[in-house]
């Protein structure tokens, strides 16, 4: 399955309501705090639009939920590593991206042949405390070296005017969180991000 470079983060069915119709193609629905209901609702309401749209729809941590729901995707961070069931996973027929921040956290990822890793923070970032400094481009290159083939998605801290050099550093997907949602008009936002990537 190949990955659009654009890669937004949104923590409701909402924000996926609203802004997958402007031509987003690949997109993630991250919530935390919720009750299973409450999750399984957003997760059936993201994934009508992104099937009208053409969008793949990647669910954050909830792997459970994802299969049950049909789900395509699922992003695992390395705390949710410790309690998915990696086989229930691919016999569903899901795909996988990992978070990664250091290189024995990549190393346990490629052992799970991911669809996908992630590296961040690139940048600073307000989305969510972080144990973790910025990690820079460079190491998004040293990832390049380290993954082959695998798509590298940058994430943390990212804007439209840094999206180029995490491109040119190897990245082959920038996600974006708050540089959308903190948006005094989010719909030109994401326009811009489309202009910018596609």
């Amino acid at each position: 399955m190949k990955l659009d470079r654009f890669y937004p983060i949104f923590d409701s069915a909402d924000w996926i309501v609203r802004l997958v119709p402007l031509g987003i193609k690949l997109v993630q629905l991250r919530i935390k705090n919720a009750s299973q209901d409450m999750i399984h609702d957003h997760v059936r309401r993201a994934k009508v639009v992104c099937a009208d749209y053409d969008c793949t729809l990647v669910i954050n941590d909830h792997w459970q939920i994802a299969i049950n729901e049909g789900c395509d995707y699922v992003h695992l961070g390395q705390e949710d590593l410790d309690n998915a069931d990696i086989s229930a996973i691919r016999q569903a027929g899901l795909c996988i991206g990992i978070s990664t921040h250091d290189k024995a956290e990549l190393m346990r990822a490629k052992a799970l042949n991911p669809d996908y890793v992630a590296l961040g923070p690139i940048y600073p970032t307000i989305f969510k405390k972080m144990k973790w400094n910025e990690q820079g481009n460079a190491k998004l290159t040293k990832w390049r070296e380290l993954i082959w083939d695998t798509p590298l998605v940058a994430i943390g801290g990212m804007r439209i005017d840094r999206a180029q050099g995490a491109f040119d550093a190897g990245a082959d997907v920038v996600a974006a969180v708050t540089d959308i949602t903190l948006n005094v008009c989010p719909e030109d936002r994401v326009a811009a991000w489309l202009a910018a990537t596609r």
